[in-house]
């Protein structure tokens, strides 16, 4: 059944990229929420390696300062929670649990080029289910690159060896600090029908 237009609008036609929060915290569970719901997007293989690090404390934030561009330090740490999208390098060990089906594991193991691919690529589509699940339970969102990724690799994943790919702000959103909605590209533009 496709989804009404209500829930169209709050997934995509009426959601924007927030830039300034309102000061109302973001729960746990609503956290745990959002992760149930994201988890279930597809990936490649069910190889799921995305990781992500919710920053809900100041002391947090301050440890994720020192990475942020210029533009984007204000929103983030007025942000309620920023989330750290990364990937875990060696994804393919949870693939006998994940991907049961066949020795998943042994198609990455040993293949640096092909396990760095496919982890990026589909930890990045986990970030854009993140989006998408966030919108789902009422939050706002910004996400961002912007940022110095070696310095939040230094910081965050020092001992677990997990490579940051872009953050996602997360909150209620101030509607004040909305730009006007920006054009996109018309179906003839960006689409091939053969």
């Amino acid at each position: 059944m496709p989804l009404d237009q209500t829930a169209r609008a709050e997934l995509f036609t009426d959601a924007r990229t927030h830039n300034q929060w309102k000061p109302e915290p973001v729960s746990d569970e609503t956290l745990r929420e959002l992760y149930d719901l994201l988890k279930m997007g597809p990936t490649s293989a069910n190889t799921s390696p995305a990781r992500f690090v919710f920053l809900r404390t100041a002391e947090a934030k301050e440890r994720l300062k020192p990475a942020l561009s210029a533009g984007n330090l204000d929103k983030t740490m007025a942000a309620p929670v920023t989330v750290i999208v990364a990937y875990d390098p060696q994804f393919f060990e949870q693939l006998p649990k994940l991907f049961p089906h066949a020795d998943a594991r042994a198609w990455f193991a040993g293949n640096d080029a092909l396990a760095t691919e496919t982890a990026f690529r589909n930890a990045t589509l986990q970030g854009a289910y993140l989006i998408m699940a966030a919108r789902a339970v009422g939050l706002d969102t910004g996400a961002m690159s912007g940022f110095d990724k070696a310095k939040v690799d230094e910081a965050f994943f020092a001992s677990s060896g997990w490579k940051s790919n872009f953050l996602v702000n997360l909150g209620h959103g101030d509607a004040t600090g909305l730009f006007p909605r920006s054009p996109r590209l018309a179906f003839d533009e960006a689409c091939i029908l053969l």
